[in-house]
């Protein structure tokens, strides 16, 4: 039998559909964060992976992505932050660490900066949010579980009296910027920041597809459940990470695919057109908007 590799990155943010992924006889799976997954599936040595939206746009010529997988969010995402000391618009000028994990996350805030008018010096440096900034950082790019825990540091504890759509964002002179949130205050459109891509060379079996829809329904059915596993493990309440996972989108709908093609004009011009698994190329923002 011929294997079938795919590539998968276990945030919490995926955990309604991993957690109760079966896979079917002949797939097998490596894991990796972001970058490592987005550079396996360009190297072949996995067929399809949950790979960041931004190399699937750059590489749309090899790359289709399942039309119907995706992982976005409407707003705030509350685990792809900039945490920054001096306002949005002072930080012209300084430095801004930039995490090695995601490419998305790092073009998003390439186009945020650029769409405000902000020029910043971006470096490459690991760490947490709050150590970085202390180094002389004047903002410090963070993803996944680690913004996550790394946000409600700053901004915690919440107590239960505090609504979950008034979360705070700020706290003892250091800021918290949701890039999704600002994204949405740019562009009115969800932020995708994933999508399940493969090598038009290799399309997934159709077992495959199957197992993840079941695991998405058990997932999204199940998402209390899911939620207090995932908060023992981040060391966060439970409510919160249930409000977490409840704000994102799964499912690349109309509204996801336009925030996905203007991210792309903004980011790749010209980029190839972006192909979804039935063959279908996604339509441009005006097409789907058309009345």
């Amino acid at each position: 039998m011929t294997l079938y590799p795919i590539g998968l990155i276990h945030y919490t943010n995926v955990a309604p559909i991993l957690d109760y992924l079966e896979l079917p006889e002949g797939v097998t799976a490596v894991q990796g964060v972001p970058t490592e997954m987005n550079a396996a599936l360009l190297s072949g040595r996995v067929n399809m992976a949950n790979v960041s939206a931004v190399e699937f746009i750059r590489h749309a010529d090899v790359l289709a992505a399942l039309p119907d997988f995706s992982v976005s969010v409407l707003g705030a995402v509350y685990s792809v932050n900039l945490f920054h000391r001096r306002p949005w618009g002072e930080l012209r000028g300084g430095r801004i660490a930039l995490t090695a994990q995601s490419a998305t996350s790092v073009a998003l805030l390439e186009v945020l900066l650029r769409e405000t008018g902000v020029q910043a010096s971006l470096e490459r440096a690991e760490g947490t949010a709050l150590a970085l900034l202390d180094q002389g950082f004047d903002g410090v790019l963070r993803i996944g579980d680690d913004a996550l825990r790394e946000w409600y540091e700053v901004v915690g504890p919440i107590g239960e009296e505090v609504s979950m759509l008034d979360l705070p964002h700020a706290k003892g002179g250091v800021t918290v910027t949701d890039l999704a949130h600002r994204w949405f205050i740019l562009t009115g459109h969800p932020f995708a920041f994933a999508v399940w891509a493969y090598r038009k060379d290799a399309p997934p079996p159709h077992a495959l597809l199957q197992a993840m829809r079941q695991a998405r329904r058990r997932g999204i059915g199940h998402l209390g459940e899911v939620a207090e596993r995932h908060a023992a493990l981040l060391g966060l309440p439970a409510r919160v990470v249930q409000h977490y996972l409840w704000n994102f989108r799964y499912h690349l709908e109309a509204p996801d695919r336009l925030g996905l093609n203007e991210f792309a004009a903004k980011v790749a011009p010209g980029h190839a057109p972006l192909v979804l698994a039935s063959g279908t190329q996604l339509a441009r923002p005006s097409a789907l908007t058309g009345g």
